[in-house]
C-alpha cells in the first residue's frame, strides 16, 4: 500500500497518539506482513482473536521500519530511538479509517457489489469494462471482507479513475462495516440466496445484509439489483433513490433477451452482443453493464470489455484433458450455485455425464434438508452418475442410493472412490467437479 501523508496527518485520521518521530515526516509504504517489512516502512500491527502482530514489533525494528502503529492497551512501547509509534484503540478501525479517508481524497468512481453468488464475476466483468475507459483498480482474489476491502482501498492511486470493489458478508453488519468505507457511486446486488446461514438463519437475514449497501451510496448514487430475484424485486417500491433493474423478467429496466448471444433491452433500445455466456452469467452481464451505464460509460465500452472478459479460474472452468471435458467449479458453493452447475452439467450432450459434488458449507441448522435437496437437482438433471464425499452429501446419497435412474457412490474422503472414478472417466465423457472451497476439490483434477 503506497501512501504519501505525514506522521502528523496519519496519527489525525487514525484517532492515534504519536510518541517520537517528526511530525511531518511522510508516510508512503504500510505494511501489515512483519516478514516483508523493509527499511522505511510503517507497520500495521492488526490483532485478532487468535492474533497479535505486537509480537513481531521487535523483528521489524530491526529491519528498518519507522514507524510502528499499534494498539495502545496493554503495550509498552520499547525503548529505541529508530522508529516513531502511533497508539490507537484499534487497529482494525484505524486501518478502515485511514482505507476511507484515503478514499474520500481521490477522484475516481467507485462501484461496489455485494450478493450470495455472482460477486466475483460481475466484479471480474465491471472491471473489464471499466478498464476501456480508463486506469481502474479492483480487490485482488478475495479481498472482500473488513480486512480486505480497507487494504484493496488504500491501492486507490491518482491516476485510477474507477475503481470496482467486491464486498462479501458472513455476518449482518458486515455490508454497512465494509460499504461505508467504500463511499460507492454505484452499488450493485447480484442475488439472495442461501449461503452463510450458519451466521445468517434465514433469507430474509441475507436480504436485509445485502441490501445495507443501499444506505451507503455516495450522494447522487444509483442502486443496480436483479430483478429477477424474488427478494430484490422489493427494491422497486422500497427503495426511494436511483435505481436500475436487470433480468430476464419483463419491465426490468435492463432486460436480457432469450437469445444464444448476450442481448439486451435499455430504454427501447436492443444490443446485441455476438458471444455466448451461461444464463446465470448472461445475468453477472447484465449486472455489470447496468453498473456501467451508471458510471456514465458507454455501449461501446461494455460491449468491448465483455468481449475481452475471460472468465476466472475455479468458476465453472472448462478444461479437456485426456478426452474428457472437465467443469472445473471449486472456489465455492450453496444451494444456488450447485443447482446451476447441475443445470450445466445436464445440458450438455456427451455421454456419460458425471458430477463429483463434496459439502456446501455454513449453512448450519438447513445443512440436512439443503444437501437433500442437491439430490433432487442430481435427477431432475438426468445425470448419470454421481461421486459424493463429505460429512454432509451423506444426505444426498441417503436419496440417490435407491433411485433407479443414477449410480451414486458416497464416503466421507475422496480418496475412497477415487480409483472407482479414475475408471468411469472415459474419453467423451463430462464431469463436472464442485464443492465448497475448504474441500480442496481442484486436487481431484490433479488426481486423475
Amino acid at each position: 500500500m503506497k501512501l504519501n501523508m505525514t506522521l502528523r496527518k496519519i496519527t489525525e485520521v487514525m484517532q492515534g497518539r504519536c510518541v517520537g518521530g517528526n511530525p511531518e515526516d511522510k508516510i508512503v509504504a504500510l505494511v501489515t506482513d512483519s516478514r516483508v517489512v523493509s527499511a522505511g516502512d510503517t507497520f500495521l500491527a492488526l490483532k485478532g482473536r487468535n492474533f497479535d502482530a505486537r509480537q513481531f514489533i521487535p523483528q521489524v525494528i530491526e529491519k528498518g521500519a519507522r514507524v510502528i502503529i499499534a494498539q495502545e492497551d496493554g503495550f509498552k512501547i520499547p525503548k529505541t530511538n529508530q522508529a516513531a509509534f502511533v497508539l490507537v484503540k484499534d487497529p482494525l478501525k484505524a486501518l478502515q479509517q485511514l482505507a476511507k479517508y484515503h478514499r474520500l481524497n481521490s477522484t475516481l468512481k467507485v462501484a461496489a457489489i455485494t450478493g450470495s453468488n455472482g460477486k466475483s464475476t460481475t466484479k471480474q466483468m465491471l472491471r473489464a469494462i471499466c478498464q476501456t475507459a480508463g486506469e481502474t483498480v479492483a480487490n485482488v482474489g478475495n479481498f472482500n471482507n473488513q480486512f480486505g476491502v480497507p487494504f484493496s482501498l488504500l491501492e486507490i492511486q491518482p491516476k485510477h479513475r474507477f475503481g470496482v470493489f467486491e464486498l462479501g458478508a458472513s455476518h449482518p453488519g458486515d455490508i454497512e462495516e465494509t460499504a461505508q468505507l467504500a463511499v460507492p457511486d454505484v452499488a450493485v446486488i447480484t442475488n439472495v440466496s442461501a449461503a452463510h446461514l450458519e451466521f445468517f438463519k434465514d433469507l430474509e437475514t441475507v436480504y436485509q445484509t445485502k441490501t445495507e449497501i443501499a444506505r451507503c451510496l455516495n450522494f447522487g448514487g444509483t442502486l443496480v439489483y436483479n430483478a429477477d430475484d424474488s427478494y430484490l424485486s422489493r427494491l422497486k417500491t422500497e427503495f426511494k433513490g436511483k435505481s436500475i433493474s436487470f433480468g430476464f423478467t419483463p419491465g426490468a429496466d435492463l432486460q436480457i433477451l432469450e437469445t444464444e448471444d448476450f442481448s439486451f433491452v435499455y430504454k427501447g433500445e436492443a444490443y446485441v452482443l455476438q458471444k455466448t455466456f451461461e444464463r446465470h452469467d448472461k445475468l453477472n452481464a447484465a449486472a455489470a453493464a447496468a453498473a456501467a451505464i451508471s458510471l456514465g460509460l458507454y455501449m461501446d465500452n461494455i460491449k468491448q470489455g465483455l468481449l475481452q472478459f475471460t472468465p476466472m479460474p475455479m468458476r465453472l472452468e472448462r478444461i479437456e484433458q485426456k478426452g474428457i471435458h472437465f467443469i472445473l467449479d471449486c472456489y465455492n458453493a450453496n444451494p444456488a450455485s450447485m443447482k446451476n452447475a447441475l443445470e450445466i452439467l445436464g445440458r450438455e450432450k456427451t455421454s456419460p455425464r458425471i458430477a463429483v459434488l463434496g459439502d456446501m458449507k455454513e449453512l448450519g441448522d438447513t445443512s440436512k434438508d439443503y444437501h437433500r435437496l442437491i439430490a433432487r437437482y442430481v435427477l431432475d438433471n438426468h445425470i448419470d452418475r454421481v461421486f459424493l464425499a463429505g460429512p454432509h452429501m451423506r444426505y444426498a446419497y441417503e436419496v440417490l442410493k435407491t433411485a433407479p435412474t443414477v449410480k451414486a457412490v458416497y464416503a466421507t474422503k475422496v480418496e475412497s472412490w477415487l480409483p472407482t472414478l479414475k475408471k468411469e472417466l472415459t474419453p467423451g465423457a463430462c464431469c463436472l467437479i464442485k464443492a465448497s472451497r475448504s474441500m480442496n476439490f481442484e486436487t481431484i483434477l490433479k488426481e486423475i
